[in-house]
């Protein structure tokens, strides 16, 4: 087959996909497999990748802090339900997207709760309001004393840049942020992705790192929060940039 008839063919195909691909996740029981079969491999994955000694121990952040706020990098949060202790309730943010909601409903079958919103899509304040809504409903969950998790960057924003939603759920929840990084020796980046998603790949090994507490004031102004979120984005990308380092050791 030539290379202009290949990419004929991977063009039809590609939009076949796009035709197809939103009403079949739609249907109730094709999203039920979807969704089983990722859990399960996701268990694989876990079960499969022991953590390097000298990883940190989610429990110690849950025993000082509880309840505060978990966050992670935009795709390289895919495994953040196995670091949930036991007995602990962590309520998690995701999307109202089509992609966004199979994950959701795969974080809700490995033991998350689940609440759809948007962490805005500029640097900002998000003033959508079923963004404003998810805001207030981690708010109040960390009121009653569960842990929320949200991711750090901006959806289809600059990967690995905290946006400002993380931020001001900190300002008005009073809690902290604990930045979570749960690093795949074996993995499978997704190049043409905004966020370069890793896929983790069973059969090698895993490291995780905790950052220190991080508090915003609650009378913290805009030239604050901006400050606050500019360090929160140096303080995750120097432990993501730590657990490679560590993994590649190991190698």
């Amino acid at each position: 087959m030539t290379e202009q008839k290949k990419k004929k063919k991977s063009g039809i195909l590609n939009r076949l996909w796009r035709k197809i691909r939103y009403p079949l996740m739609n249907a109730r029981v094709t999203k039920a497999i979807v969704v089983s079969l990722m859990a399960n491999y996701l268990r694989l994955v876990y079960w499969t990748n022991p953590r390097l000694k000298g990883s940190d121990d989610p429990q110690k952040a849950h025993d000082a802090y509880n309840p505060f706020i978990i966050t992670f990098w935009h795709g390289r949060h895919i495994m953040g339900p196995f670091l949930r202790p036991k007995k602990e309730h962590i309520i998690a943010m995701f999307s109202r997207s089509a992609d966004a909601e199979i994950n959701a409903r795969v974080g809700e079958k490995l033991g998350l709760e689940t609440v759809r919103g948007s962490g805005g899509r500029s640097k900002h304040q998000n003033t959508d309001k079923g963004g404003a809504r998810a805001l207030l409903t981690l708010k109040r969950a960390l009121q009653e004393g569960k842990t929320a998790a949200m991711i750090a960057d901006i959806a289809h924003g600059k990967a690995r840049e905290a946006g400002k939603g993380i931020i001001l759920l900190a300002k008005i929840s009073g809690r902290p942020i604990i930045p979570y990084i749960y690093s795949f020796s074996h993995v499978k980046i997704l190049e043409k992705t905004w966020d370069k998603t890793v896929i983790p790949l069973p059969f090698g090994h895993s490291i995780f790192l905790m950052g220190d507490a991080f508090y915003v004031p609650e009378d913290a102004d805009e030239d604050l929060m901006e400050q606050k979120r500019i360090e929160l984005s140096d303080i995750m990308n120097r432990l993501t940039d730590e657990a490679e380092k560590r993994l590649k050791e190991r190698k």
